[in-house]
């Protein structure tokens, strides 16, 4: 009876295939986003084609012990949604707006050709139909950015050649389901100019709506919220879903919606922000794997076995495909003056298909106008493409990093050390924290130093005081975990307060110290208050004077104010990298105001200076027009910064003390007053960039 009970139990316990039960299909899942990179990676493929390989094992159509339940179906769809959304919150904004016709003429070459060629194929080699063959070549003309992880951890996204095929799918996916609507409505009898008005109307209206709606919604709830990031990530969730949701309310692609969504939000979340690290950590642990999983699953090896016609079928298709997909990015690497490096990941990102094409082609399908040939052809192009397409951007894309990494000109990536004495008010430290980070490289090593310093003759327990000092750091040591930015705490014990800021600059050899300012001035000083002139006075390093009244990521554009003659500074090249960085880095737009001096020798000097970062230069003829036209042109979203060398330094003049006070009473209410770097000859020409 025991042995019964048992062998009951165990049947009633032990999983049935395929698993369709979500807590071991869950951790199945999780265990393979594991494993499966670790091990691919040993035979030299990319990761990202291990959780692709097994999930075609595991699947329905492979060893039968997954189940393609309505949960991996959802998740999938969501990973599809989330990966285009951070390609469109990737996108090199500065780079695609100031040259458009890179990413239209990628995205139009790389559609037109294959879906010319591809028809041209369908109808003389396939025996398609025409409506059949326009609508299978639209299927490989579009295409999925599944190597987008690949780019994304080498960090090349910015690169000028990846950033025209992020800007191309604009165009590609846009064309693609024009296609598809004119197919269906051919097919469906309803053929005619309404039906392209209609579908050219609905593409208008989404980005519109998320474009003119989005952004002010989530700069209100940046501006006005104190509460944790993730409820920021919690907007940014609905912010996603939201647009893909409107987009398919208007007959389009949900993943449409999402792309036009990230670019939306491209400008509000800064790189290397808390906010950026959780969006990115979700979808690259979660979501993304999740959709990879998905694809996987969608494969069916036994395809090969259908018969010589699904392998022929599948031959053509692969074929046109890739050979179509590598001559656009030829043509568009001729015509652009890409490298090679650089024509290999376009082509690598060009040919990836997934999920989205078997959706278009599994419409043909349910009308009438592909068989199953087709159907099981396409999904063997799909498998062929997720090994393809991450292997060749891989491939390049680590030799296009490397390259990047040693032009000429160039030491190190300038990771400043920086100093940052805090105060007692959270929201203000996290100001400070944020234009720190902001200031940091993305693969930072070098940690921000965090700094208090405690005044023993106030207080008659100068011990609990100092631990009351150090408690107090942990709001700030978990924002900046969830920045994935190094911190070291620092606790001084001194009767001068600036005494103990300027000896930790000295230990910790700070490159660049950050203050805040609350706007207040003793009698007896001249620009700031006591300690930060003392702190000004007593040391040489670049001091950021700041005070902080909008959330930096909410920055729309960053007004620099040059005094004459300071061009001539030992540190000027510094202070313009570390304002171009910071301007970079907010993806802001950029205005300087040069007074009483010659703009178009700033410009040129400007552009000297890395990053590679245009704005406008306007001449101001003295002080009091500077700030008439600072209150007419500043908003509360703007930032403004000044160059002020030290009093008595090459470039002070009598107008800088009171600037600050001045620029506290701007509408920004937000400034940041840049103090260079003092006799030190050696530094200069890090910050130049040698073409």
């Amino acid at each position: 009876m025991f042995q019964h009970l048992l062998a009951s139990v165990l049947a009633q316990s032990l999983p049935s295939f395929p698993i369709e039960r979500p807590v071991i299909v869950f951790a199945l899942a999780l265990a393979t986003f594991l494993v499966a990179p670790l091990l691919i990676e040993r035979v030299g493929l990319p990761g990202i084609v291990g959780i692709v390989l097994v999930g075609a094992a595991l699947g329905p159509n492979g060893t039968g012990i997954l189940a393609l339940t309505d949960a991996i179906v959802l998740l999938g769809n969501v990973g599809l949604v989330y990966l285009l959304f951070t390609v469109g919150l990737e996108l090199d904004l500065r780079g695609f707006a100031a040259a458009p016709e890179d990413a239209a003429l990628f995205g139009l070459t790389s559609f037109l050709l294959p879906f010319v060629v591809g028809t041209a194929v369908g109808v003389t080699v396939l025996d398609l139909g025409t409506w059949a063959a326009l609508l299978l070549s639209a299927v490989f003309a579009s295409h999925t950015l599944l190597a987008y992880p690949v780019v994304n951890r080498l960090d090349v996204t910015k690169n000028r050649a990846v950033t025209a095929v992020f800007g191309g799918i604009l165009f590609t996916d846009t064309l693609a389901l024009v296609v598809l609507a004119v197919v269906l409505g051919a097919v469906e009898g309803d053929l005619s100019v309404v039906l392209f008005g209609r579908v050219l109307l609905s593409i208008a209206v989404l980005f519109a709506g998320v474009w003119f709606v989005l952004p002010p919604i989530a700069r209100w709830f940046f501006r006005n919220t104190s509460q944790e990031s993730y409820f920021e990530f919690l907007l940014v969730g609905a912010a996603i879903f939201g647009a893909a949701s409107f987009a398919e309310v208007l007959g389009l692609a949900d993943i449409l919606g999402a792309f036009v969504a990230g670019i939306a939000l491209n400008r509000l979340i800064a790189r290397g922000g808390p906010l950026m690290n959780r969006i990115e950590f979700v979808g690259n642990a979660l979501f993304v794997p999740f959709f990879l999983l998905y694809v996987g699953m969608l494969v069916d090896p036994g395809v090969i076995l259908d018969g010589p016609r699904t392998l022929f079928v599948a031959g053509v298709i692969i074929g046109v495909m890739l050979v179509t997909k590598v001559a656009a990015s030829g043509l568009v690497t001729l015509v652009q003056g890409y490298d090679r490096n650089e024509f290999g990941v376009i082509t690598g990102l060009s040919v990836g298909q997934a999920a989205a094409a078997l959706a278009i082609t599994l419409i043909g399908f349910d009308v009438g106008l592909f068989g199953t040939d087709v159907l099981n052809a396409v999904v063997l192009m799909m498998l062929v493409a997720a090994v393809v397409s991450p292997w060749l951007t891989e491939r390049y894309g680590t030799r296009v990093a490397l390259a990047e990494d040693v032009e000429p000109g160039d030491t190190r990536e300038f990771d400043p050390r920086i100093l940052l004495p805090l105060s007692t008010d959270a929201e203000k430290q996290r100001a400070l924290l944020d234009l720190a980070f902001t200031l940091k490289d993305d693969l930072t090593e070098a940690p921000v130093h965090l700094l208090t310093v405690v005044r023993p003759n106030r207080t008659p327990d100068p011990e609990a005081e100092v631990e009351e000092a150090e408690e107090s750091f942990a709001d700030a040591v978990d924002h900046a975990e969830a920045a994935e930015v190094p911190v070291r705490t620092e606790t001084r014990v001194n009767h001068n307060v600036a005494s103990g800021i300027v000896r930790a600059t000295t230990e910790t050899r700070a490159d660049v110290v950050v203050m805040g300012w609350d706007a207040g001035r003793s009698l007896s000083n001249r620009v700031f208050g006591s300690v930060i002139d003392q702190v000004l006075r007593r040391t040489t390093v670049p001091v950021l004077v700041s005070r902080l009244g909008h959330p930096l990521n909410t920055t729309d554009e960053v007004f620099v104010v040059i005094p004459p003659g300071v061009d001539h500074h030992d540190g000027f090249y510094e202070a313009v990298h570390l304002l171009k960085r910071l301007t970079e880095r907010l993806g802001a737009s950029l205005r300087v105001y040069v007074v009483e001096d010659n703009p178009r020798q700033y410009e040129r000097l400007f552009g000297l200076v890395e990053p590679e970062l245009d704005g406008e230069f306007e001449g101001v003829p003295d002080w009091s027009t500077l700030l008439t036209r600072l209150e007419e042109n500043t908003g509360p979203d703007d930032l403004v910064a000044s160059i002020s060398p030290r009093q008595g330094g090459v470039g002070w003049t009598p107008a800088l003390a009171d600037l600050p006070r001045d620029l506290a009473a701007l509408p920004p209410h937000s400034f940041v007053v840049v103090t260079p770097r003092q006799s030190d000859l050696a530094y200069p020409a890090r910050f130049l960039r040698i073409d």
